[in-house]
Order: C-alpha cells, then structure tokens, then sequence
C-alpha cells in the first residue's frame, strides 16, 4: 500500500493487522505468517480488541517495530504511516515502539506460543512462510519464560549454551535439543513453539525429535554431528538473564516536559506514590520507569506540535539518561491510559464515568444475593467476591447431601481418616453449619466452639473452613486470619497448619489470607454480621486476670457481607459521627447512634450487641448522651465528625503476570488479553483484580499441578504488594488457588472458562502446555526416537550420509521417508509400520480393539487416505492439522470419532 495514497480498510472480524515495510510501501501481512519478523524490515501492528470483556475501559494498541538489521529508510516509512493510521484512529489508541528482542509484553502476548526473528529480508516474491517447503536447514535458538522467541542463528556448535533451546529445523525432521541447564517448564514451551512451526510452515508433516540428554539420544545426536560437523570442546555456560524485577520497576520518576522559549524544559515533578492530579490535562508528561520503560502522558489539551513530537521527545529523553536504544516507549493519550500505566497511581478514576461506575457498583454490592447466579454467572462472583452467600447452613436434606460428599471424599482418603470439616455427629433435625474454625494457640490448631465462631482475638491467627457445593461438587474455601498483634511464630504455624490441612484434603483447599480489618465480603458473610474481633489474645482472661470493666467497640456494615466489630480504646477519641459503636460498662451497654449513620447500620448494630452483652441495651444518639456515657470514656474529647465521603473507585483492568525468580527477586511478565489457555501446568500466576472498591481488593496466585515453586507462592504475592509503585496495601488478601480447584471469584475474571479442561478423562493429551501430560510426552517421544532406527541399513551402526539425503526430502514433499502425522505423533514406531492408506470401514465405528495392527485409537483419522479424509471432514489434512487441537478434537467428537 502506497502511504500517500490513503490507509487500508480495517477488517472488523479480527483483533490483530500487521503490515511490513517494502519499497517504501506498507504491505499487509497474511494472516498464517503472523509472529514471523523479518530483521531488515519495520512492521506495524495494530491490535482492535473485539470481546466485550476487553474493550471495557481499553483502548486500540498501536506498535511500530524495528528490527535490528533495518534501515533508516524502512523506519521512516513505518514511522509516517503510524502517524497516517493514529490520526485516522483518533485518540482512543495508544502507540508502543518496539525493538527486536526487547518487546513489551502486551506485543509479546498476541504472538502465542512465540515470535520467530527470520534472517535477512522479505524474499522477492514476497510469501512470508513458505509452506511445504523441505529443503531447509536452519538452527533457531529458543528462549524465553511466558512469551517465548525463536531467533536465526550461526549453524553451528558455538551457537549454542547450556541455559537454552535450539532447534535444529532440517525440513522433514525437526530436532529440539534442551540445554541442561533448562527447567521442565521451559522445555514444555519450546516444543510448543516447535510444534506451531511445524504445523504452519510444513503442514504438520514434518517429524520432531527431543535430545534431553545426548548419552540417551545418540541417533539424533549423529544427524545433528552429520549438519554441524562433530563438537569440539565444552558448550557455552548458560546465558546470565536480564529479566528486570518488581523492585527495578517500582523504581519511577513522573517529569513535566515544556518549552520555555527555544528550550525544551525536563522538569522532575514527583516520584512514588504518584497521584492522577498531578497530570494536567493542556500539558505534556514523561513517565520514566526504572529505565526498563519510558511513558508518554499526552492531555487532551496539549497541542498537535506536541503529539507530533512524541516519539522524538522520548527518545532524546531515553538518550539524555543515557539509556539503551531499544527501551521500550509507550505513547498514551489522555482518556485512554493502558492498565499498566494506571496501576503505577496510587489510586486512578475515569473522570468521565465515575458517577456511573460508583452507581453499578452500588447496586451490585446491594443487590440481594442470589447463590443460583452466583454459580451460572462467575463474573458476577468475581466482582462481589462471592464464592455463594456466605449462609453456611442448609436444610436437613441437603445438609445430607453435602455430608455425603464428606463421606465420600473420607472414603477416597482411607476409612481409617477423619475429615475436619465433617459434622457427622450432629443431631440431622438441626441446621447444620459447614463451617470450621479453629484457633494458633501453643503454635497448634485448637478446634473453635461452634457457639464462639465470628469471636476473633487481635492477638491470635485463625484458620476457618467453609464448605460450599457447587456443579454437584463440594468446594473448600480455608481462610487464614491474621490478627494485628500475632507474633511471627504464630504466624508461621498458621500457614503449616494451612499446609497441613491441604494435605489431608489432597490439595483441594482455595486459601485465603486474610488479615484483620480487611476481610473480604464472603468472609464476613459467612459470620452474618456477627463478626467481633477483641483487642486480646484468646484465653487472656480468666487466669486471675478479669476482663476490664469498660470496653468500646465500633460498628461498621451495612449488610451481613459488609459488617464487622472491632473493639478500640474506651476514649472519647475513638468515636465517628458517620458510625455506630457500643460502650459496656457495669450493668449497661449503650448503643450510640452517630448523626451520619443510616437505618442498614442501625440493624446490623443490633445484630453485633446479642455477640457482645447480654447486659440492659440503652440506645443513645448523638448529642444526647448521658454524663455517665462521657464518664466511662474519661470525659469528651474532639472526635471525627464531618461526612465520609464516598469511597473512591479505581478504574483498572485486571492483570495476570507469570511469576518467577532471580537471584531472589520476583521477576514478572504480563500476559495482556488473557484466557485460560494462559494457565500452564507448570505455572505460577499472579491475577490482580484490583478493578473495583480498595476494601475488597484481591490477588490470586494461580498454581500449575506441576509448579515446583508453589511454596513460595505466598511470598511472591506479599513481595508484589510490597514492591508496587502505587503503594498497595500489605493486608489486601492474597487467596492461594490450585489447578483444577479454581473458584468462581477467580474464574469470573476469564471471559470464558471450561471447568472440566484439566479432569483426566477428558484431558487432551496432545497439548504440549497447559495438560498435565506433558512431562510424559516429552518422555514418550524422547523414548521413541531413542529407538527409530532412521535409514540404517544390516551392519551399518550409524546414520550416514543416505540418511541426511533422507532427511532433506524434496521441495514437493513427494517423498514417503517420514510418515506425516497429527501434532504429538513425534516419531512413532506404530506409524511408521502401517505403509498406505486404510479403508473407512476399517477405521469409523469401531472399537479401539478391533481396529487393524498398529493404528493408534486416539489418532484413527491419520490413516484415511486424502481423499476419504476430504469427504469425511471437509478439508484436507494439512488444513485439519494446521487447526487449534481443541478444534481437532471438537470436529472429531461430532463425526463420532470417540
């Protein structure tokens, strides 16, 4: 497309358009060459969210991107048309320029599962992937965490190190050699990104070989010595990895940037915690983080010239501080701020929406609880941060029926072991509560009566079990309290006692960290409004000490879901016109009513006195108290009485981040426009929710089955609290969540979820992330090419030059030397052994035990010849191969497959 000549029309039905510079031309890239990058060349790429979940508050992500290799010429005509396509698309877009090998993680984030730099330029007749094309050799070095990159390097030895991957792509067979230094996790990856290079560029018809260990894989080994030639000497040490971390990024300075006559003025205005009323909207900002990151903050009032000049101020602004060339920019308008640049605020509002969004938020928040749609809607769950209602008590029939599931899980477990959370012994005519509570005293767990449950102390830790059922399943929410005043040892026991108890439950407890006076809304419902926390240590009284005789205690909620009391110092000081508190002293309890309190405080009031006396109740209002009220606080003192005013609302996306450490600092990398398929097996996941009111905020860690680093889940979510530039609570509650255990307040925050994508029986084995059956296939195809014998003739111990002839093919991909296969076929004996095409009858329709020798059960469609494979599915293999394997497999179940 000619840049003078008008912009191109964008397709509504896709979120991502990416064009390439050539001749100084934009031209648009197909769509099945998407993640490849050419480093000669500039590329745009613009990203149009389409669901509804994304453009809520999003704007449209503009990225212009160098390669290494290119040109200034290239670079000024991306340049131009960036500026073309921004003006078309108005100020609701934010532009991002990207370096080669220094992407953000939103642009890293639509290339899944990886971007793959080419050598060079675009060829002459412009195809971007040539498919089908066997007569290759190439070495790609494969690195990465959460977003991988597979770069063109030397063929040879001295390409490689110990700390990565490499694949060698020799057209008709692929092989992937893992360093030793690399983690499961990391090996699982690369052959992901292996396998989507095979399927697009050879149809799925190539073959793919694992060297994990080089002693136990010496035919592969004799292929890669017959390309590289034999290796000399030790390989290279593993490359030292320069991923920043929290405490690098929470290092950020906002300047003022304006003329003041010829001169460009760089002015430092203000450094953590940062507050949206410092950025004017006629004026222009640079918001420099750690160095790692520069934004551009752009009012709505701040002139073209200033616009126009965006990038070119960052720049010399990224030169004057001597930063490296590549450093991430970020241009964002005002009005249409990315989430990551609004969570560097301590607190951000949408100006234009705020009266809205405190009114939906409202009426969520009031709306009467319904546990029907809290389970068929999780995005509602998640926004209230309801599991259910929170009643914890159920009529005698379902009582059973939830003891049933006791019973069961008890049996799953061993007969010989108890269930704590089981109520098997209560009489069945009475209402039973699925809630257990149990108290840190001596460093172990002492069992709550029930009579006391919701009767905290500040000086203790608690573990309290809530039992729901949910799609016919019983769910376990454990929650762990933290009182202010518990010491370290007790703190420690809690969470062993967390452990503990998870272990007897299989891994199946949601945990959650709660600490004092920052409950969440269930668990404060599960109490209905009877929450009461002392200011002692559980069993402080009674041993020749007696409980003082005048005690405060303050009132705050609305409802059973918002409602907790919390004793505070008997004097005058202590009290607020906006709440209610109660005063016990010898013979009365008085209940005064402050002049801001409204008639939901005043129940829920009445509710919390029956926990806390049984004395004469003497309501008293503000202003009209007796002398012996302001006597038992020792006399009046200056209070807090002007209005409360509302709670400030926070306009933030939720976030999901991939954790991991070095050199023992959290390292984070965002996945922007997550799903489910994000979730690896071998994951730790950080989500941060922090979307709606600050009392209620929430981080969950998401734990793979597999994640080997789950311990230390915990104190990744304090680390990220605490290292947050926007200055984050410490006490926001951090809820453990296990794979496969997810509750709806986490699930809610995907836009869509399948709750039976990780159950065995219906696990897709051929996925390389995200199913637990990974770490098998990496062994399963290791162990078959450890055992193919390729091209070795009677006698001969080697593979030689016939078979790299082999290997090659031809560019038609006529030859029959490798079978092609689905996706995990790897190289498969049992293929390999069946020559031509199977008849229909002999495939459809029949039992895994009747079908012929040798044809695998799972994959039965490979053997139909092209043409039944066409009529039967609509579509040629390559086309069926080259599709999403849930697709595959969702095509298979309809023609009756399995």
């Amino acid at each position: 497309m000619d840049i003078s000549k008008g912009l191109p029309a964008i397709q509504g039905h896709r979120d991502l358009h990416i064009w390439i510079t050539e001749n100084h031309k934009m031209l648009p890239v197909p769509e099945g060459a998407y993640g490849n990058f050419f480093e000669e060349h500039c590329y745009v790429v613009l990203h149009v969210p389409q669901s509804l979940k994304a453009t809520q508050g999003a704007s449209s992500d503009l990225h212009y991107w160098v390669g290494k290799e290119a040109g200034a010429e290239a670079q000024g005509a991306a340049a131009t048309f960036v500026q073309h396509l921004q003006e078309e698309r108005g100020t609701l877009t934010v532009l991002h320029r990207e370096a080669q090998a220094h992407e953000s993680d939103c642009f890293r984030s639509y290339f899944r599962p990886g971007i793959i730099y080419r050598k060079g330029g675009l060829p002459s007749d412009l195809k971007h992937v040539e498919t089908n094309m066997f007569n290759i050799q190439r070495l790609l070095h494969i690195k990465g965490r959460k977003h991988m990159s597979a770069t063109e390097v030397e063929l040879s030895w001295n390409s490689f190190n110990k700390g990565d991957i490499f694949l060698l792509d020799l057209g008709k067979m692929m092989i992937q050699w893992n360093g030793p230094k690399t983690s499961i996790s990391e090996k699982a990856r690369g052959l992901a990104l292996t396998y989507s290079i095979r399927d697009r560029e050879r149809g799925g018809r190539a073959q793919i070989g694992v060297v994990d260990d080089e002693v136990k894989a010496p035919d592969l080994m004799q292929i890669m010595e017959s390309v590289l030639g034999r290796r000399v000497g030790s390989l290279c040490a593993a490359m030292p990895n320069k991923d920043i971390n929290q405490l690098q990024k929470a290092n950020i300075c906002l300047y003022h940037i304006y003329e003041k006559g010829k001169d460009l003025v760089v002015l430092e205005l203000a450094t953590p915690p940062l507050t949206q009323d410092l950025l004017q909207e006629e004026d222009f900002y640079i918001l420099d983080q750690g160095g790692f990151k520069i934004y551009v903050w752009q009012g709505r009032l701040s002139s073209l010239q200033e616009r126009k000049a965006a990038f070119s101020r960052a720049a010399g602004f990224i030169q004057a501080k001597g930063y490296p060339t590549y450093t991430n920019v970020e241009v964002v308008n005002d009005g249409a701020e990315s989430a990551a640049f609004k969570q560097l605020f301590r607190i951000w509002t949408e100006k234009r929406s705020r009266n809205r969004r405190l009114s939906r938020i409202d009426k969520l928040i009031h709306v009467k609880l319904d546990v029907g749609k809290l389970h068929s809607q999780p995005e509602l769950a998640a926004q209230l941060r309801m599991v259910d209602d929170g009643s914890g008590k159920v009529e005698v029939g379902k009582a059973q029926s939830l003891e049933q599931c006791h019973c069961q899980h008890r049996a799953d477990l061993g007969s010989d072991q108890s269930l704590p959370g089981s109520r098997l012994g209560h009489p069945q005519e009475e209402e039973t509560t699925l809630t257990d509570v149990w108290c840190m005293q001596d460093l172990r767990r002492q069992p709550v009566d029930p009579k006391h449950h919701g009767q905290l102390c500040a000086g203790n830790c608690y573990l309290v079990l809530y039992t729901y059922q949910r799609m016919g399943h019983v769910q376990y929410l454990l929650y762990l309290w933290q009182g202010h005043q518990a010491t370290a040892d007790e703190i420690e026991a809690l969470n062993s006692n967390a452990e503990e108890l998870d272990t007897m439950y299989r891994g199946a407890l949601v945990q959650e960290h709660v600490t004092m006076g920052s409950e969440p809304p269930h668990f404060l419902a599960i109490f209905q409004g009877q929450l009461v926390v002392f200011q002692e240590r559980a069993g402080h009284y009674g041993r020749g000490k007696s409980a003082p005789t005048t005690r405060l205690f303050h009132v705050q909620g609305t409802d059973s879901y918002s409602t907790r009391t919390v004793e505070v110092p008997a004097r005058a000081s202590s009290l607020n016109s906006n709440d209610i508190f109660l005063l016990v002293i010898a013979g009365v309890c008085y209940l005064w009513f402050g002049k801001g309190c409204n008639g939901d405080q005043r129940e829920m009031a009445r509710v919390a006195v029956t926990v806390i006396s049984k004395k004469n109740e003497e309501t008293v209002l503000e202003g009209q108290e007796p002398p012996h009220f302001w006597e038992a606080l020792g006399g009046r003192a200056p209070y807090p009485s002007n209005k409360r005013l509302p709670e400030e609302v926070p306009s933030v996306q939720p976030r999901l981040f991939e954790c991991s450490s070095q050199m023992g600092c959290l390292v984070l990398a965002e996945v922007v426009f997550f799903s489910q398929e994000d979730l690896g097996q071998y994951d730790v996941m950080l989500l941060d929710t922090w979307q709606e009111a600050p009392s209620v905020a929430q981080i969950f860690l998401w734990l793979g089955g597999a994640a080997g680093a789950w311990k230390k889940a915990v104190a990744w979510g304090q680390e990220y609290l605490k290292a947050h530039p926007a200055g984050r609570s410490l006490a926001t509650p951090i809820v453990l969540v296990k794979q496969g255990h997810e509750p709806p307040t986490f699930t809610g925050w995907f836009f869509t979820w399948d709750p039976y994508k990780w159950t065995p029986d219906l696990s897709n084995k051929e996925v390389v992330e995200g199913s637990p059956g990974t770490a098998s296939l990496i062994s399963e195809i290791t162990a078959e090419v450890n055992s193919f014998q390729l091209a070795r003739g009677p006698g001969n111990g080697r593979a030689g030059a016939m078979a790299l002839q082999a290997l090659k093919g031809s560019q038609d991909g006529s030859g029959n030397e490798l079978i092609r296969g689905p996706k995990s076929g790897g190289i498969s004996s049992t293929s390999a052994s069946i020559n031509g095409a199977l008849p229909r009858e002999q495939l459809m329709h029949q039992a895994a035990e009747d079908l012929p020798e040798g044809v695998d059960p799972a994959r039965r469609e490979f053997y139909f010849s092209d043409s039944d494979f066409q009529g039967i599915f609509g579509k040629s293999k390559e086309e069926f191969y080259s599709m999403a394997t849930w697709r595959q497999r969702q095509e298979k179940k309809q023609l009756g497959f399995f």
